[in-house]
């Protein structure tokens, strides 16, 4: 007989602050599903850590399988990159695509797309963070009944914050929040309307506070003692209480005998990641193809670093005070570019001489030329790239350096011959990079994506170096022996992705307090589908983690 399966994923959520806040007492509905089922860690791969999760657990395939590797693609034979969304799965389906024998209903799964052969309904972009899809339904009429009967996710597209301004954070929760208890009502309507084989929903406010609440709950933030953030409320706890409690109610109208699981694909911490990949790499290959030159945030090695920035400035616009600190080799015109609104600077600027062609582009012409990822620092060094030997791809996630390859690249200036040689100077540049406050070396590790520069296999990344950061310190500014300090630069989101996650597993056939082996991203689906009575396909990589639970886990 087949017991109906209700998976509910907590975007990003991560295990370490779950089980902690479980422990105290504060996420009883998780606390009362992991005393009563299974529970296990679930790794997932260290790099594009951030943008393929939701692929590999759609496809039940590694990124190597699918050729998916970021919603940002470099379009072949230009220094163009374009947004490219969710992945098209024209070669590899989402595994609840499963015909007429299933009743399957997926309500706003992100970076999905409408499926073929689904057996029931599908809602996508309701309010997912990263969508990266249409808001659309199956039946198309769905959606706006939903809507019009619960109301649209007021974050929808928009579940962002300045990380100083407080009652910008403020609205962000109570946004966040309002969406969570929407959410939960139409689960609820969902579920009750029939027994559903599957039924699939993810929470994204999870996501989405964990990038921008993090300083304002986790200490370790450099953030949380300059915003004395002990003294306010922990933004983060409380939406996951709310989601928790969410939880409670959608699964008070679940079948009794229906197997729950509750999951994320990958976790959360302290943001060591989007001022080192969006930022420090870009100026850091810039300097390195341009010795002498400096393009944002030339600072003083014989100095010790300030405070981190959060003046009035920075919290009105972090894209702002990030191009005030564009280097210019007049002082006063520093000066100005620092202190003058950006249109008044703009006038005085041809009594210097006007810009130097080419120059960094700002993230304000091309907001204007509409261009989406203008709020990415490593675009803005765009007019460079033909001239470097490599340049810094825009990044979600880990830092991605793309050599600029003759034969590959329009103006490709390093050889075949030159390539390794090319990747050992800038691994051995990268490794002598510190944290300017600790002293730390910035890099855990550089994996090298291509085992022959010759190699244009389509599925492969964009990146030719792929830069994992240390993960024990958010940082502001950095040091290179060779080409100087970069920052202090202002923090911009304050959580970052880590490469773990979990699973939890309730059904009357699950022994209590039970512990499964660490799994993988990779198992989700196959574990979903075995739980459904459903056939497994052979390209999975992954396996079902439900065959051998171990000892009781201690809580």
């Amino acid at each position: 007989m087949k017991r109906p399966v209700i998976a509910i994923g907590l975007d990003a959520a991560d295990p370490v602050l779950l089980e902690n806040w479980m422990s105290q007492g504060h996420l009883e509905n998780l606390r009362r599903l992991r005393e009563q089922g299974a529970y296990t860690h679930l790794n997932t791969f260290d790099y594009y850590r951030a943008e393929t999760p939701w692929t590999t657990f759609l496809t039940g395939c590694s990124p190597e399988q699918t050729g998916y590797w970021a919603p940002l693609k470099l379009r072949e034979g230009t220094y163009k990159v374009e947004e490219v969304n969710a992945y098209d799965f024209q070669e590899f389906s989402p595994f609840y695509a499963l015909g007429e024998d299933f009743r399957v209903a997926v309500f706003d799964m992100p970076q999905s797309a409408l499926a073929e052969n689904v057996n029931g309904l599908q809602v996508l972009a309701w309010g997912a963070h990263s969508a990266l899809t249409p808001s659309h339904s199956q039946p198309a009429e769905l959606l706006d009944d939903l809507i019009k009967k619960y109301g649209e996710h007021p974050a929808f597209n928009q579940d962002n914050a300045n990380c100083l301004d407080l009652a910008g954070l403020a609205e962000l929760q109570k946004k966040l929040e309002i969406g969570i208890a929407r959410r939960s009502a139409i689960c609820q309507d969902l579920l009750q309307q029939e027994n559903w084989d599957l039924f699939l929903t993810i929470f994204g406010e999870t996501h989405s506070a964990g990038h921008y609440f993090w300083h304002l709950s986790q200490p370790e933030h450099p953030l949380y003692d300059v915003l004395n953030a002990k003294s306010g409320p922990d933004r983060l706890l409380e939406t996951f209480v709310a989601v928790d409690k969410a939880i409670g109610e959608i699964l008070s109208k679940a079948p009794k005998d229906a197997t729950v699981l509750v999951f994320a694909a990958h976790g959360m911490g302290t943001n060591v990641m989007d001022l080192p990949s969006m930022f420090f790499l870009p100026e850091l290959v810039y300097r390195h193809s341009f010795p002498g030159k400096y393009g944002i945030a030339k600072g003083d090695l014989n100095t010790t670093p300030g405070e981190a920035i959060a003046d009035a400035k920075t919290k009105k616009c972090w894209l702002r005070a990030m191009w005030n600190l564009k280097y210019e080799t007049n002082p006063l015109k520093m000066f100005l570019r620092k202190n003058l609104p950006l249109k008044v600077f703009h006038q005085l600027e041809m009594l210097f001489g006007g810009r130097p062609t080419p120059d960094l582009i700002s993230p304000f012409e091309l907001q204007e030329q509409g261009d989406p990822i203008y709020f990415q620092p490593a675009l803005w060094y765009q007019p460079f790239w033909s001239q470097m030997k490599a340049f810094a791809i825009p990044s979600y996630s880990e830092g991605y350096i793309r050599i600029n390859l003759q034969g590959r690249e329009p103006n490709g200036i390093v050889t075949l011959d030159e390539y390794d040689a090319v990747c050992d100077e800038l691994t051995q540049m990268l490794y002598q990079l510190k944290d300017a406050r600790t002293g730390q070396p910035m890099v855990q590790k550089i994996i090298r994506t291509r085992q022959d520069a010759s190699d244009r296999n389509p599925k492969l990344p964009d990146a030719d170096l792929v830069v994992i950061w240390q993960e024990e310190n958010a940082t502001d500014v950095v040091d290179s022996p060779e080409f100087g300090r970069i920052g202090p630069v202002p923090h911009n989101r304050t959580g970052s992705h880590r490469a773990r996650g979990f699973f939890l597993a309730k059904s009357p056939d699950i022994t209590p307090g039970s512990e499964l082996p660490v799994g993988h991203a990779l198992d989700l689906a196959p574990t979903i589908l075995e739980l459904m009575g459903a056939r497994i396909p052979e390209y999975y990589q992954g396996k079902p983690m439900l065959e051998k639970p171990v000892a009781a886990a201690v809580v």
